[in-house]
C-alpha cells in the first residue's frame, strides 16, 4: 500500500488522531507493512507485546480469557499498550482473513518521541480519553 494511503489510515486511528500530517509521516515512516495470512494469531494473551498494529485490510476476532469480545477491521488498531510499557498482552488477536498491517515496534516509536516531545502529550490525552469512553460503557 502507498505510504499516502497509510497516512490516510492513521489519521483515522483513534490513538494517532490528534497528531499532525507531519507526526503521521515520520510514524509511517518508522513503520513496515506486512501481510499475515487467515488463521495466523497475530498476539495472544499474556505474551509480551512490543509493537503495535493498525489493520490497512482485512479483520481479526479478538479474544479475551477464552470469549470472543470484538471484530476489527480496516481503521483499527491494537497492541498500542505495548508501545508505553511492554507489558503483557490483554487479548489474543488472531486473523480472520488475509490481512495488510502496519506494524510500529516500540523502539521506533520510543524514538519518534525523543524526537518530537509534544507527541507524548498527545498520546496522554487520547489514551485518557479512550479510559473514559471504556469506563462509560463499563459503568455507564
Amino acid at each position: 500500500m502507498a505510504r499516502d494511503s497509510q497516512l490516510e489510515y492513521l489519521a483515522e486511528v483513534p490513538l494517532f488522531k490528534p497528531f499532525s500530517k507531519r507526526d503521521l509521516q515520520k510514524i509511517v515512516k518508522a513503520s513496515d507493512e506486512t501481510t499475515v495470512e487467515a488463521g495466523r494469531v497475530i498476539v495472544e494473551e499474556g505474551t509480551t507485546g512490543h509493537e503495535c498494529f493498525v489493520i490497512l485490510e482485512g479483520t481479526a476476532a479478538v479474544h479475551s480469557n477464552g470469549q470472543r469480545v470484538a471484530t476489527l477491521e480496516a481503521g483499527n488498531q491494537f497492541g498500542e499498550l505495548a508501545l508505553l510499557d511492554g507489558g503483557p498482552r490483554t487479548a489474543t488477536v488472531t486473523a480472520e482473513t488475509e490481512m495488510v498491517l502496519l506494524v510500529l515496534g516500540q523502539r521506533e516509536f520510543a524514538a519518534i518521541l525523543d524526537e518530537v516531545p509534544g507527541l507524548a502529550q498527545k498520546i496522554l490525552a487520547s489514551l485518557a480519553q479512550r479510559l473514559r469512553e471504556l469506563d462509560l460503557k463499563a459503568y455507564g
